[in-house]
């Protein structure tokens, strides 16, 4: 048995939105927000604030003192408050950009990750798997149960790599756990019902993140093996938008007398494309990738094939050429329904796919910035809302450094107040050639990076997330200080 808990936008009656005045882009997105008690609307804008100037904090030092402490505990715990109420505001946000940008097309990531709670009770929370532990004197392994709550999120980004948002997320727990391989000597697990599967998690979020962006056309899902599956296609197609995704399974293809491998041996060397890999090390090296792409009939499952039409999808392979020295061989295997005619529009589809990392990225800020991981709330639930909240706060930190290396002459207002702009001007000093023009988004950022750490050299990579929110942590503190001085003298 699997509990389940879809983010849908909420429907409430005489519901109040959320406004908070005092941080615009908090204002941006909670405007959307409704809960059927206004008091909720204003407590999720002060945590929210809370939380991002104490980033990577635990509650009680965010909140400061037991009072706000106290309304922080009894808002995760509200039986009336859920993570669909949340983010609700945030989907609505990530539709308005998604609108106003002409990018064309947006690519829409999709990935599943864990966040693991070290609880005595695992009732509580939930169980994600179990882990081996040792192994017994008869040479048995001996395992113990993790605990934890499952999230498959969808993340929609142009492909400058510039986030535009959540446009789906989806949390579930275990009451028991059942390996795959047990499962699978048992039963055909491509004769069972996607229904009854946790991979119909893919499925809605495509669906979900289609329905609520409204022009599927120009959306392109992206997901690793695991997405893998025969009815997603089938559903892409059915919401009337697209998807590139990386193979594992060797399907049968045209008359069902052959596989799609059987075709892909047939294809030659149609491009070679050269890319820089990086290594474990940080070295790095160029990469020959020998590219072939073919349209081809593929057909479902055969348990299925009475339930799922054939459909005709392009297959792309790009394999590295010889063996690199440090690291695993490239060796990818797409398949997506884009029309591929040309070398050009092969490797287009290969580098697209090549930013699906930044969704692993975005979970990363969640568990080593905004420390997802170390709460100590003990119910799911509440650690569930929890999430909801710092999924905002994540996407704004990813938003700040990746927007630097997207959109060089933005306007500096697009990011921070008048007052952190201030505030940053008097931090680090402007070069002479500066100081008579006004500056850009970029130049600001890059201050807030010298902040968090960030050198500036010339070999230098462009600033990441950490020293972006360390450079945040400490511009709001100075913030802080400055206006609380501010109050002493003009008392």
């Amino acid at each position: 048995m699997r509990k389940r808990r879809e983010l849908l936008r909420p429907t409430v009656e005489d519901s109040h939105a959320v406004v908070f005045p005092r941080k615009t882009w908090i204002n941006q997105e909670l405007s959307g927000c409704k809960f059927k008690d206004a008091r909720h609307g204003k407590r999720i804008g002060k945590l929210l604030l809370q939380l991002s100037e104490e980033i990577g904090g635990s509650i009680p030092w965010a909140c400061q003192d037991w009072a706000n402490t106290k309304a922080a505990y009894r808002f995760f715990s509200n039986d009336r408050v859920s993570e669909a109420e949340i983010l609700a505001g945030h989907f609505q946000a990530t539709q308005e950009r998604f609108a106003a940008t002409t990018a064309v097309p947006v690519l829409i990531l999709h990935d599943t990750t864990e966040f693991i709670y070290h609880r005595n009770e695992t009732g509580t929370i939930g169980i994600l798997h179990k882990s081996p532990n040792g192994k017994y004197r008869d040479g048995r392994l001996r395992h113990y149960t993790v605990c934890g709550i499952s999230m498959h999120s969808s993340l929609a980004i142009t492909t400058a790599g510039l986030p535009l948002g959540l446009t789906a997320v989806k949390f579930w727990t275990r009451d028991q756990f059942k390996g795959c391989n047990a499962l699978k000597k048992k039963i055909n697990p491509t004769r069972v019902p996607i229904e009854k599967k946790e991979s119909i998690r893919w499925l809605e979020n495509l669906k979900h993140s289609t329905a609520l962006l409204q022009e599927g056309q120009r959306c392109v899902h992206i997901g690793d093996r695991e997405s893998d599956i025969y009815e997603l296609f089938c559903t892409a197609q059915a919401s009337a938008t697209h998807f590139l995704v990386r193979t594992c399974v060797d399907r049968l293809a045209g008359d069902g007398k052959h596989t799609i491998a059987d075709e892909m041996e047939e294809v030659h060397v149609q491009g070679l494309h050269r890319i820089q890999v990086r290594n474990k090390k940080g070295e790095v090296s160029e990469a020959v990738l020998e590219i072939r792409y073919r349209r081809i009939r593929v057909l479902p499952p055969i348990g299925k094939q009475k339930q799922y039409p054939p459909l005709h999808l392009t297959v792309i392979h790009a394999q590295e050429r010889g063996t690199p020295r440090g690291r695993e061989k490239i060796n990818w295997k797409l398949m997506t329904d884009l029309p591929i005619t040309s070398r050009r529009d092969a490797i287009e589809k290969i580098q697209w796919y090549a930013l699906r990392w930044k969704i692993e990225t975005f979970h990363k800020i969640l568990k080593s910035g905004c420390q997802a991981e170390e709460s100590k709330l003990r119910t799911a639930e509440r650690l569930v809302n929890l999430i909801a909240v710092l999924c905002i706060l994540g996407w704004r930190i990813f938003w700040i450094t990746m927007i630097n290396r997207s959109t060089k002459e933005a306007s500096a207002k697009l990011a921070f107040t008048r007052l952190e702009l201030r505030l940053l001007d008097q931090l680090v000093k402007d070069k002479t050639d500066a100081k008579s023009r006004q500056k850009p988004l970029s130049a600001y950022l890059l201050k807030l990076a010298l902040l968090g750490g960030y050198l500036a050299r010339a070999n230098d990579a462009p600033p990441g997330n950490m020293v972006m929110w360390r450079g945040l942590s400490r511009l709001t503190d100075i913030e802080l200080g400055f206006m609380i001085g501010a109050q002493l003298v003009g008392n």
